[in-house]
């Protein structure tokens, strides 16, 4: 059987620009909420000389992951697996940025690696605001109940969020909270989904020049100081990282979060000399 490819946010950015990078003799899977914009990238995916597939799925909802996992297992060999989806500060409150970057990770892994044998790969993308929280907010504890308690996971995480003064804040606390879950969560599916030979990692993203990235653009600019040329990433630079990282010739990367964001984490130290 053929191998499959699947990428959950294909519809666009970096997801999209990813899929573009992939070995042409794989089979894509698109999925995103909207239809249209999933069908236009199957078409260019296809003039790039892909056999691509689109197919609707909410990440927040298991039950349409389930479909989607299903859907991927019938054509063929699910042997890529990059969790793309996601939502930023301006586009949801917190609940939302949540249930969609964190619950959605749990949901996408669970269900994926069901349908995926040795020689796999899972790739969530995470965020470099994963690396923003101080230590002493970040608990291992609290994020384990989104596997035995998806409510009181949230209230939780909700409560530690509104501690921010403003709604803006209040979900950049939560977004912040839910890419570190995702950093944490690809390192715990790692040591677990190992013993199948289905590898496991993440990759943190910086401030790039996608349609979610402009929206976090002024919010977002002052770590762009930091970074090695300061500037914003593109989504192809991207694309080609997150493809590298997925391809799954790479197979003794794992368990670890890959920070592709210029140096702007790292730079912190650097520049603030």
């Amino acid at each position: 059987m053929a191998d499959v490819c699947v990428i959950t946010g294909g519809g666009s950015g970096m997801g999209l620009a990813a899929a573009k990078c992939m070995p042409r003799d794989k089979i894509l899977i698109v999925s995103g909420r909207t239809l249209s914009k999933l069908e236009k990238a199957v078409t260019e995916l296809s003039e790039l000389g892909f056999q691509a597939y689109a197919h609707t799925c909410d990440t927040s909802d298991r039950k349409s992951v389930q479909e989607l996992a299903a859907f991927a297992a019938d054509k063929g060999t699910v042997r890529n697996v990059i969790n793309a989806a996601g939502m930023s500060p301006n586009m949801a409150d917190p609940e939302k940025l949540l249930r969609v970057n964190a619950l959605g990770t749990v949901y996408v892994n669970q269900e994926f690696s069901k349908v995926m044998g040795a020689g796999s790969v899972i790739v969530d993308i995470s965020s470099n605001s994963a690396y923003v929280l101080p230590k002493f907010l970040i608990s291992h504890k609290t994020y384990g109940l989104a596997e035995t308690d998806e409510e009181s996971f949230l209230k939780k995480s909700i409560k530690k969020s509104n501690l921010a003064k403003t709604d803006y804040q209040r979900s950049g606390f939560a977004y912040a909270l839910s890419k570190n879950f995702v950093v944490w969560y690809a390192q715990k599916c790692a040591f677990e989904y190992g013993k199948k030979g289905i590898r496991v990692c993440s990759l943190s993203p910086g401030l790039i020049a996608t349609d979610m990235g402009k929206l976090e653009e002024k919010e977002g600019s002052a770590m762009l100081k930091f970074a090695a040329e300061e500037r914003m990433g593109t989504p192809e630079e991207l694309g080609y990282a997150i493809a590298t990282v997925a391809d799954e010739r790479n197979g003794y990367l794992a368990g670890v979060d890959v920070l592709v964001d210029g140096g702007s984490t790292n730079g912190k130290a650097f520049r603030s000399n």
